[in-house]
């Protein structure tokens, strides 16, 4: 009898190409894949209505498929239609967090369950918006204009990094173990709860299946998949990915995100 596996694999600069499409290379193998009995799981930090909508353009929506989102705070089971676990960011510290973003200059945006939202209209939420299909919204009051609890705050700058970086240092002083701050891309720096990853996320899907940690792989290629990558039996890098990423890989792919090295990985560690 066949073990059936489960396998994480991060979306942007992993199983999309530079264009954001997927391969039919990594098609076909991800339907073998499904075929035989093993899981997948789309994990991403985009928000859960673009993962899901991603998800489903890729044929990712049936039984055997799920998204983590938000970097981890969002699970969701496209088998049941339903989300299996969250965390989110207390609804009451949203103003301080968006107060000290504004004190250096950077742009921050959250997210309702349809929108981004964000006090101030500009190039970041516009691109970031565009990029990533999701619709944009700007409001007086971001709290105010919440119902519940967002998953995630992003933080952008257009083009100073060692400023994202400062200001990581100084929320980390201030909240101390409250939050975990990360950057998701160059120039995006992430804030979640503290104890939300992509890692945490793998462990806690493999306990809601009863799907033993030994079967489970993961693929990425960015810092915000390190988690995952640690957190999985088998945790593969991109060949695209930068050489501080692979060092904690314990495979690194031959094909990059351009030539279905998803594909590659599923081949070697899932398929029989």
């Amino acid at each position: 009898m066949q073990t059936s596996k489960i396998l994480f694999t991060d979306l942007d600069g992993t199983l999309l190409d530079d264009e954001k499409n997927i391969s039919q290379e990594n098609r076909q193998a991800i339907s073998r894949a499904l075929s035989q009995g093993h899981r997948i799981v789309v994990a991403s930090g985009r928000p859960l209505v673009s993962a899901r909508a991603q998800s489903e353009k890729l044929g990712l929506n049936t039984d055997g498929c799920y998204v983590i989102s938000y970097n981890g705070a969002c699970i969701y089971d496209f088998g049941r239609k339903q989300i299996l676990f969250s965390k989110a960011v207390p609804l009451d510290r949203l103003r301080e967090i968006f107060d000290a973003a504004y004190s250096y200059g950077i742009h921050a945006q959250t997210y309702s369950d349809t929108r981004v939202l964000s006090e101030r209209d500009n190039a970041c939420i516009q691109n970031y918006s565009r990029t990533t299909g999701v619709p944009m919204e700007i409001v007086p009051d971001v709290p105010a204009a919440l119902s519940h609890s967002p998953y995630k705050v992003l933080f952008i700058h257009e083009s100073d990094r060692n400023l994202l970086e400062r200001f990581r240092r100084d929320m980390q002083k201030r909240y101390l173990d409250q939050f975990h701050l990360f950057f998701s891309d160059k120039l995006y720096l992430e804030l979640v709860t503290a104890g939300v990853s992509k890692g945490a996320a793998v462990e806690t899907l493999c306990q809601l299946l009863s799907v033993p940690i030994a079967n489970s792989i993961a693929v990425g290629d960015a810092e915000n998949d390190i988690s995952m990558i640690q957190a999985a039996h088998t945790g593969a890098v991109m060949a695209n990915a930068s050489d501080r990423i692979k060092q904690f890989g314990s495979y690194i792919t031959e094909a990059d995100n351009n030539h279905s090295g998803v594909a590659e990985v599923i081949r070697k560690f899932l398929l029989s």
